[in-house]
């Protein structure tokens, strides 16, 4: 009796100091510090695609805008090439006609102007300080391939700005259909299917003092995501749109895929402001950053006076169609790459059927 008295004594003793050393041992000594987890408020779906139709709302605009300009072409070395800051001007209207005019800062020089009415577009390359020897007037379509054409416009050396060669270097192979979804949000679309889900992630607002508490936070987003139906009956998304859900809810983000499902266009709109000096357009964003992670570039785009935005105008289709008066060297790029085409051997039948005939928005 006394033996198995003190074994069940010396068992629970054990138990006691053993939940003693391991209570001990598990306490947060040295506590590390992570990204704060910001409150996020809710919504519903239908809450969702209201948001994507405001902004739908805007069906045609004209503003004074600041292009920032990074070249991502080496992005595998590790470096990008940022470009100085230029001004300039954008006309959009619905479906998607579009009108850029970029501008040399402060001796306001057209460097190029560009035009797409949906189906081709054209670009101008006005000013070079090369000899004249880049500048042109290219046309194309929209949905064509182009890579086997592409060729950039390097700077030589020799006299001339270095800021004007600079910026003709980076904006004489943009294509202005890349900024029309981006300016102008299709609305959603009842042929099309809609997803709601959550994320959160850790990001760091470089514009807080590195030491602020709140530099490093988590914050939560909705997606909705959009999805086409093929004739097959598969799925393939489209569009996925991202909501900030922290001090109410904000489309922050806009992605639009290819055929292949590859992200074409990665869109990031900043803080919002109120457009126009009617009252009738607030909390738009002031700022859109347009990504295009195929072309190896992305570009900024910033309202200079945002109350002198024009929104809701009706423009003529002509003004959509750039034309060639300032007598510059054309090339057709449908026309060259017919060419080259037509110089290749052909490809047999069933080897033609089995390649990847899918083709980019250039």
């Amino acid at each position: 009796m006394f033996n198995k008295f003190s074994s069940s004594k010396l068992y629970f003793t054990i138990i006691a100091l053993s939940a003693a050393f391991l209570s001990g041992c598990i306490t947060a000594k040295d506590p590390k510090k992570t990204a704060i987890l910001l409150k996020t408020e809710n919504a519903t779906q239908a809450e969702l695609i209201g948001e994507v139709n405001r902004f739908a709302r805007v069906d045609s605009l004209r503003a004074k805008m600041y292009f920032k300009l990074e070249d991502n072409s080496y992005a595998q070395y590790g470096s990008k090439d940022v470009y100085k800051r230029a001004d300039g001007e954008v006309v959009v209207q619905r479906p998607a006609n579009i009108l850029l005019k970029v501008q040399i800062p402060v001796i306001k020089s057209d460097v190029a102007q560009m035009t797409s009415d949906g189906e081709k577009f054209r670009v101008a390359v006005l000013l070079d300080n090369s000899g004249g020897k880049y500048k042109k007037f290219v046309m194309g379509s929209n949905n064509a391939d182009y890579s086997t054409l592409q060729k950039s416009l390097e700077s030589t050396n020799g006299n001339g700005s270095k800021e004007v060669k600079e910026n003709v270097s980076a904006f004489a192979n943009m294509r202005p259909q890349h900024f029309t979804d981006a300016m102008l949000v299709r609305p959603t679309d009842a042929a099309f299917m809609y997803t709601q889900s959550t994320i959160f992630q850790d990001e760091e607002d470089v514009t807080t003092d590195k030491k602020s508490p709140i530099r490093k936070v988590n914050r939560g987003y909705y997606l909705l995501d959009e999805y086409a139906k093929r004739a097959e009956g598969e799925l393939v998304i489209a569009r996925r749109f991202w909501f900030d859900r922290v001090g109410g809810i904000r489309l922050a983000r806009q992605q639009i895929f290819d055929a292949k499902g590859e992200i074409e266009s990665d869109i990031v709109y900043g803080a919002e402001g109120n457009l126009t000096d009617t009252g009738q357009y607030n909390r738009l964003p002031l700022q859109v950053t347009v990504t295009r992670p195929q072309e190896k570039y992305s570009m900024k785009l910033t309202y200079q006076v945002p109350e002198d935005v024009k929104i809701g105008n009706k423009y003529p289709p002509t003004a959509f169609v750039l034309e060639n008066t300032w007598g510059l060297e054309e090339v057709d790029l449908d026309k060259k790459l017919h060419d080259m085409t037509a110089q290749k051997p052909q490809m047999p039948a069933s080897a033609a059927t089995n390649s990847n005939s899918a083709t980019r928005f250039q």
